[in-house]
C-alpha cells in the first residue's frame, strides 16, 4: 500500500508545509555551490522502517541528491549505528533533513514497539494486528511500519471488509442485540447482499453472543474487553469455527496472557497512536 506514488504525494505536501516559500535559513548562510554529506544515525536501538519515504524527501527537495540506505526496513540496529547516507547541494540536505527525520523517526518507532509485541507472543500462534487508530492522511506509512516490525494489518479502510461492532448491532436489530435468534437472523439477512469474496467480522462484547453470531456464518470474531478466563471461554466456544481475535486493554504487560489463552490476531490501537518516536539523528557535514 506504500507505493512511490503515495510516497511523493504525502512527503511533498510536507516539505510543502515545512518550506512553503523556500528554506530561508539556509538560502541566506549557505552559498549556493556548497554541497554536504550527511548520516542518518541511531541514538537508540530499534527496528528501520521508512527508508523509502526518508530517501524520498532529499530526492523531491534535489533530484540529484543521493541517498545510500545502509539497513532494509525491519531491520534491527543498535545506538551509534548508521542507518543511511545521503549526499547533495548543502541547501537541499538542510531543507529536506526535518520533514525525512520527522518521518523515519515516526515509522522506526512505530516498528520497533511493534517488534516488542510481536516477542511478547512468539511462542504462541497469535498474530498482532494494528487497527484505524492511524495519524489521518497518514495510514499507508505507519502500517508499512508495523510490518517492518514484525505485526500484521487488519482491515485497510471501512471499504476493504465487513466490521460489525456493538453499535451497527444496536441500531441492526433495534437494540436487541441480546436476543440471540434475532441477531443470527438480522445478521444473515444483510450478508446476503454482500459478494461471496468479502470478509466479515462481528464484535461481540458478551459470551451470550457469540453462538448466534457464529450461526449467521462469520469469518472472523472479536472478543472486545474480555477477562482471561473469558477468552479461554469465549475460544473454547468457537472451537475452530471462525477466526478469533482480541481486542481492548491489551498492552506490552498483558499481551503474552491474552496470547496465551488461544486467540489466533489481537488487535492493538497501541502500536500507532501510542509509539514513541525513535531518536534518530542526521548527522551533517558541508563538504564546500
Amino acid at each position: 500500500m506504500l507505493t512511490p506514488r503515495l510516497i511523493d504525494r504525502v512527503v511533498g505536501a510536507a516539505l510543502d508545509e515545512d518550506a512553503p516559500w523556500g528554506d530561508l535559513t539556509s538560502q541566506t548562510l549557505l552559498p549556493a555551490a556548497a554541497t554536504a554529506d550527511a548520516a542518518l544515525v541511531a541514538r537508540e536501538p530499534g527496528v528501520f522502517s521508512g527508508g523509502d519515504v526518508f530517501a524520498a524527501a532529499f530526492r523531491l527537495t534535489d533530484p540529484a541528491a543521493d541517498v545510500d540506505l545502509l539497513v532494509p526496513d525491519g531491520a534491527s540496529f543498535g545506538p551509534g549505528e548508521t542507518l543511511a547516507t545521503v549526499t547533495g547541494a548543502a541547501r537541499a540536505v538542510l531543507t529536506a533533513e526535518r520533514v525525512a527525520l520527522n518521518f523515519a523517526q515516526r515509522m522506526s518507532g512505530i516498528a520497533t514497539l511493534t517488534s516488542r509485541y510481536v516477542a511478547e507472543v512468539a511462542h504462541t500462534r497469535a498474530r498482532i494486528a494494528d487497527t484505524r487508530k492511524t495519524t489521518p492522511g497518514l495510514r499507508a506509512f505507519e502500517r508499512h511500519a508495523v510490518r517492518s516490525g514484525g505485526g500484521m494489518n487488519h482491515r485497510f479502510s471501512l471499504s476493504d471488509a465487513v466490521m460489525a461492532k456493538d453499535n451497527h448491532l444496536a441500531v441492526l436489530t433495534a437494540g436487541a442485540e441480546a436476543d440471540g435468534p434475532r441477531l443470527t437472523a438480522a445478521l444473515r439477512d444483510a450478508f446476503r447482499r454482500l459478494p461471496h469474496t468479502t470478509h466479515v467480522e462481528v464484535e461481540v462484547d458478551a459470551i451470550e453472543q457469540i453462538e448466534p453470531v457464529l450461526a449467521a456464518g462469520v469469518h472472523t470474531i472479536m472478543l472486545d474487553n474480555f477477562s482471561l478466563p473469558e477468552l479461554r471461554r469465549g475460544v473454547a466456544l468457537v472451537a475452530g469455527r471462525a477466526i478469533v481475535e482480541a481486542s481492548g486493554g491489551v498492552d506490552l504487560g498483558t499481551v503474552r496472557a491474552v496470547a496465551e489463552a488461544g486467540v489466533d490476531v489481537i488487535s492493538v490501537g497501541a502500536l500507532t497512536h501510542s509509539a514513541p518516536s525513535l531518536d534518530l539523528g542526521l548527522d551533517v557535514r558541508v563538504a564546500r
